[in-house]
């Protein structure tokens, strides 16, 4: 059984950057996936990434700002978020999905994790 566990996050202004990282325990070659959920909103899908990390899905609202990105050495998955803006404020959980589903793939379905991490609050905010 996998678990995860986030570190990063904060208050930052309008254009910073922030790095979020999940590392995983227990772990096998999972796609992984980062998701946010927005005050009053339901929790959405903004990267996801194959067990390889060569392939990866960057939602449209982020793209050109977010990367997702891998280190099997370290078992860790990274969000990288450049240009934020105060519509990217929510928490921010990164998952796993489920043992049986194949790996090399990425899944952007919230459905299709089943190991969730603590979440990180992050705040843009002028």
């Amino acid at each position: 059984q996998v678990q995860l566990v986030q570190s990063g996050g904060g208050l930052v202004q309008p254009g910073d950057s922030l790095r979020l990282s999940c590392a995983a325990s227990g772990y096998r070659t999972y796609a992984m996936g980062w998701f946010r959920q927005a005050p009053g909103k339901e929790r959405e899908c903004v990267a996801a990434i194959n067990w390889s990390g060569s392939s990866t899905y960057t939602a449209d609202s982020v793209k050109g700002r977010f990367t997702i990105s891998r280190d099997n050495a370290y078992n860790t998955v990274y969000l990288q978020m450049d240009g934020l803006k105060t519509e990217d404020t929510g928490v921010y959980y990164c998952a796993a999905v489920g043992e049986y589903y194949d790996g090399n793939y990425y899944y952007t379905g919230i459905r299709d994790y089943h190991t969730w991490g603590q979440g990180s609050q992050v705040t843009v905010s002028s």
